[in-house]
């Protein structure tokens, strides 16, 4: 292990363990396909036209938000 570098990511807030590629720690989340998913990565709005092409780094902090129905 690198001294001083973590290898995790945190997606809301929690550790998780690093995945090079954003589009890979989507499909563990399992949100590839829904609608109305909103992804930020280092407090800056990602895509999803560009999911698929970027790239993760130990570290990153990553935000998915996703709908969920009430009244």
């Amino acid at each position: 292990m690198n001294a001083g570098i973590e290898e995790i990511l945190r997606v809301n807030g929690v550790a998780e363990p690093y995945l090079p590629r954003l589009l890979d720690l989507l499909a563990r989340k399992g949100v590839i396909g829904r609608k109305g998913v909103a992804v930020a990565l280092n407090d800056a709005v990602v895509p999803a036209s560009v999911w698929e092409k970027t790239v993760l780094r130990p570290g990153d902090r990553i935000e998915i938000v996703r709908p969920f129905g009430g009244g």
